[in-house]
């Protein structure tokens, strides 16, 4: 059975967590942890990019000069892709980059992931995540604290405090969200994870 020591907002210990091992536990599956997260990626892109070609280039229905006899190359049009104003060749045009992966597999790169985080100590929780004044200076105190000053911190709470999040919101190296809204991309992004107990609860009964 793995465990997790349970934190309070003072860095002490109040008591250990039992970890669902099907979800913290498991071989993970590269594969499919990677396909997530190119798929992550690839949701991110709108996909609008766009330049005109040739056809698409307003003017240039006239021919500029008579074919021979000119010493010019001969030209068909002045918005053809070698003029100045001309149209462009090979470059980018709206697409759609979304990517599909069924359910188990989106399931099972989320665990593989949280089992990565557990494998490499980086998995933190605490009894709850609640400040009494909206001032950054609380959770620069809670980092440190942590020890997790220097690190990219993603913190997973049950429920949203308003002060935890006006204290958070100037944190470049941060990074808050819900329990519902766990994902592949954040995790890997980040350092360490910072579960509240609720939330680690949760996620593992989601995720069972």
């Amino acid at each position: 059975m793995k465990k997790v020591k349970v934190l309070d907002l003072k860095g002490k210990e109040i008591k250990d967590a039992k970890l669902d091992e099907t979800v913290f536990g498991i071989t993970p599956n590269d594969k499919v942890l990677y396909d997530a997260i190119i798929l992550a990626r690839a949701s991110l892109r709108q996909g609008t990019h766009s330049t005109k070609n040739r056809s698409e280039v307003r003017g240039g229905g006239r021919k500029p000069w008579r074919q021979k006899g000119t010493g010019h190359a001969r030209q068909g049009s002045i918005r053809a892709v070698q003029w100045v104003g001309g149209g462009r060749y090979g470059t980018p045009v709206p697409r759609d980059y979304s990517k599909k992966q069924n359910r188990k597999e989106r399931r099972l790169a989320l665990k593989s992931a949280l089992s990565h985080k557990l494998a490499d100590n980086e998995v933190v929780v605490l009894e709850e995540l609640v400040f009494e004044t909206p001032k950054t200076k609380e959770m620069v105190s809670l980092l440190n604290t942590l020890d997790l000053a220097s690190k990219k911190v993603l913190f997973v709470v049950d429920k949203f405090d308003e002060n935890v999040i006006l204290s958070s919101r100037n944190l470049q190296n941060l990074a808050l969200i819900g329990y519902d809204e766990l994902n592949v991309l954040d995790l890997v992004n980040s350092d360490v994870v910072v579960f509240t107990n609720d939330a680690l609860e949760k996620v593992e009964e989601g995720l069972k």
